[in-house]
């Protein structure tokens, strides 16, 4: 009797200790799950940033993870043999220049549409046009400046209407030069570009009878910009002209006409011209403001390392023209001075400077053939060294716009 009373009790308790063993499982296989979950969610989460910075995460446990910054102008090209030729087909975008045709004009090459921007520390979301025009829906942007911001606007039109059904788009007639316009309907959506290379006023009608560049008052098209919800501003290339083909006549501030100014200091006046009507008409909770950084020319004073007949990225930066870094100081410091933090730096120089093999050379024009058989001379040929072959770099341009505005449009 005693020893049946022994093993009842000895089985008792090793159901006890096995119900408890399971029980102790089961909450380590719990914890372990949601552990990995965790981890998974801490490895693929990204988080939205209000500049051109990405904020993302060490992986481990949440006290344990630590913030740092991501610019993504900061990187290096990747060469990506499998990428098609191109974002979109050019012949069938109606926004393209012909100067900006490469391909259409008959350049045979397409290596150069084969090289992807990728940040030193982040993955930098592609482009995606049809969640773009989501995010856009029942908003204005504009794009104001010279005829590189045109290049930028010609590309981002293009991204966005190979995304929707061509239906949908609407071109406004009365678009010209100084003004372009599109609406994709089905969205609610304009586009728009305002030529305006200094972003004040350049009075080609002056009573002097001269062309004067007015530093303290804003480009007559200014009323245009007021409630757009995105703005990309660029102004620099029209402001170093050395020598005779400067732009201007006289400039004028204060009501006074003066023949000579430093270009330092009338850039900076300009500049804060413009900065000023920001701060009195943009709202920073309703609108985004960029200012996009010069790109590069490669046009030096031997013609040798123009862009003409280049295929091959420029590893050697010194072949692109340098733009004056006095100007480039004055415009980053301004844009640092917004008291309401309104205004981010697209800033596209360094990328650009490899890019000798993305310009449209001889390819501006469709009869190029007849130009090289009249004379072997590059700088007779007037190769075109500073704008951009579409498809091509201001895409990248605008896929760094898109992963800027990514989060909070």
């Amino acid at each position: 009797m005693d020893l049946k009373s022994s093993i009842d009790n000895t089985w008792k308790l090793l159901s006890v200790v096995g119900i408890v063993g399971c029980l102790l499982l089961v909450i380590f296989i719990d914890t372990s799950h949601h552990n990995y979950i965790s981890l998974s969610i801490a490895r693929y989460a990204t988080v939205p940033v209000k500049t051109s910075n990405f904020t993302i995460y060490s992986l481990g446990k949440p006290s344990e993870r630590i913030k740092k910054k991501c610019n993504i102008f900061d990187g290096s090209w990747v060469y990506k043999p499998e990428d098609k030729n191109g974002s979109y087909d050019v012949l069938s975008c109606p926004f393209v220049e012909e100067k900006m045709s490469c391909h259409k004009n008959g350049r045979p090459d397409f290596e150069f549409l084969k090289w992807r921007w990728e940040a030193k520390d982040c993955e930098i979301p592609m482009f995606n046009g049809k969640d773009m025009m989501e995010r856009l829906r029942n908003k204005r942007v504009i794009l104001v400046g010279d005829s590189l911001n045109r290049n930028m606007w010609e590309s981002l039109a293009c991204l966005l209407h190979s995304s929707i059904p061509s239906s949908g788009v609407q071109l406004r007639d009365n678009s010209t030069v100084s003004k372009l316009f599109w609406k994709a309907k089905d969205y609610n959506f304009t586009l728009e570009f305002y030529w305006s290379p200094f972003l004040v006023e350049f009075d080609l009608n002056h009573e002097s009878g001269k062309k004067v560049l007015v530093l303290d008052k804003l480009s007559t098209n200014a009323e245009m910009w007021t409630g757009a919800d995105v703005m990309v501003f660029n102004s620099g290339f029209w402001w170093v002209q050395p020598g005779t083909s400067k732009r201007w006549d006289f400039i004028e501030y204060k009501g006074k006409l003066i023949e000579e100014m430093p270009i330092e200091q009338a850039y900076e006046i300009g500049m804060k011209t413009w900065a000023t009507w920001i701060e009195e008409n943009v709202d920073p909770k309703k609108s985004n403001v960029f200012f996009r950084s010069i790109s590069a020319e490669h046009k030096t004073k031997t013609p040798k390392t123009w862009c003409y007949n280049k295929t091959q990225l420029a590893l050697d930066q010194s072949k692109a023209s340098v733009y004056p870094n006095s100007l480039v100081d004055i415009i980053e410091r301004l844009i640092k001075s917004f008291t309401k933090s309104q205004v981010k730096y697209l800033n596209i120089t360094k990328l650009s400077r490899y890019r000798i093999d993305a310009h449209p050379g001889i390819y501006r024009y469709k009869d190029w053939k007849d130009f090289t058989r009249k004379t072997k001379d590059i700088v007779s040929l007037r190769p075109d060294c500073s704008h951009w072959c579409l498809p091509g770099l201001p895409d990248t341009w605008n896929r760094l716009l898109y992963a800027s505005l990514f989060f909070h449009l």
